[in-house]
């Protein structure tokens, strides 16, 4: 390989690297998809849903970080977030149940926001839970799952639950997880055995 060849070569393969890097860079700050393994969020979320990830939802964050350049704002009671799990490498599916200064309690499944009821509507193995003026359904199929608090959730925090109230490993066992650690929002389902688009 003459040098010229060489030069070539080498050019084709910085060009490779720098969209590789966009390309990543793009996913840890823009936009992204998740996977969902698990049942946890059901009957909002199903096992093998794919989601679409809004990650400008609450600023702008560093690419490869958990540094918001721009500050987190915009997270609301309701939002489905995709999150690192505090306990280990896994990436998280949840709903924010509480949020910093509120006071939070989970009886029987139900949320209680400063004391208020969340809930709507309770038939035999589902409820309908109303946060931020939107419905959506809770599955109580296995149960309610733990009760929890009253407690007050700090500066920085956040209280995250999947839907799916007697079987989903959550904030009521793990604790309340830091603010940055919210990858994004899940904004759409665009994969439920064959393209959709529903909205979260």
């Amino acid at each position: 390989m003459n040098k010229k060849n060489s030069e070539s070569t080498l050019k084709h393969l910085l060009n490779y690297f720098i969209v590789g890097v966009l390309v990543f860079a793009a996913r840890s700050s823009l936009a992204d998809h998740y996977f969902v393994p698990t049942g946890s969020m059901e009957p909002t979320v199903e096992a093998g849903d794919r989601i679409l990830v809004n990650k400008l939802a609450y600023g702008f964050k560093m690419p490869f970080t958990k540094i918001y350049l721009t500050g987190s704002n915009g997270l609301k009671l309701g939002d489905v977030v995709v999150l690192d799990s505090p306990e280990d490498d896994k990436t998280l599916l949840k709903r924010v149940v509480g949020l910093a200064g509120q006071t939070i309690s989970v009886v029987n499944g139900i949320v209680f926001v400063d004391g208020k009821n969340s809930n709507d509507e309770m038939t035999t193995g589902n409820a309908t839970e109303i946060t931020d003026g939107k419905h959506h359904l809770l599955s109580l199929e296995y149960g309610s799952g733990d009760d929890w608090g009253p407690k007050i959730i700090p500066e920085g925090k956040v209280l995250v639950m999947g839907d799916n109230r007697g079987n989903s490993h959550d904030g009521r066992h793990f604790g309340l997880i830091e603010k940055n650690t919210i990858r994004g929002k899940a904004e759409k389902i665009y994969w439920r055995q064959k393209l959709r688009w529903i909205d979260l």
